[in-house]
């Protein structure tokens, strides 16, 4: 990674530590900004940080975390060789969904990291990531694990690990995705299986 990217990411991190655009920053413990390789072809979005993530300041650490690492490496993937962000930096308080308003505010920093990372695919995880980068009204339940192709870039979502947690009759069709972005990854990014 070259310095002036470098610079980049260190400013636009440091936007994010002063970002109030909305209530969340105000009751936030810890900017959750993000995880992993940042020249990955690889992105994984989910919706917000939950309790765990706020005290520790990353994604995915809870016991939905737990899962994504299992997740990620059923498709030969690590917090090494992808990045993992989220649709908001901050949590809700209660770890309620984020309003339109809360994802319209922190959208931009999402966008930022995307045009740094450059990834050629992004995994949106749940609903809620989903309905902020692939299209609005986005039903899980019937669309997960659809391929769509914007702006060059790879998109499918699938359920979000804490989901998983909650309704284990989601695993097996949740499974059969991970065996699709598996292939789509070797196709798009075979440098990640070298």
């Amino acid at each position: 990674m070259s310095s002036r990217v470098s610079e980049a990411w260190e400013q636009l991190r440091a936007s994010c530590e002063q970002c109030h655009g909305c209530g969340l920053g105000a009751t936030r413990t810890n900017l959750v900004f993000g995880v992993g390789w940042q020249d990955s072809p690889v992105l994984f979005v989910g919706e917000g940080p939950g309790q765990q993530e706020d005290l520790q300041g990353e994604p995915f650490v809870g016991a939905a975390g737990k899962l994504l690492d299992d997740m990620l490496a059923i498709i030969d993937l690590g917090r090494d060789n992808c990045y993992i962000a989220n649709v908001v930096k901050c949590r809700p308080p209660g770890n309620r969904d984020p309003s339109e308003e809360e994802q319209a505010a922190c959208l931009t920093y999402l966008y930022e990291q995307i045009a740094l990372i450059q990834p050629k695919l992004i995994v949106c995880l749940g609903r809620i990531a989903a309905g902020a980068l692939i299209q609005k009204d986005y039903r899980i339940t019937r669309q997960h694990g659809q391929w769509i192709l914007k702006d060059g870039i790879w998109y499918t979502a699938i359920y979000h690990p804490s989901a998983l947690l909650r309704d284990l009759s989601r695993r097996p069709e949740t499974f059969l995705d991970l065996l699709s972005i598996r292939e789509k990854v070797k196709e798009i990014c075979p440098e990640l299986y070298l």
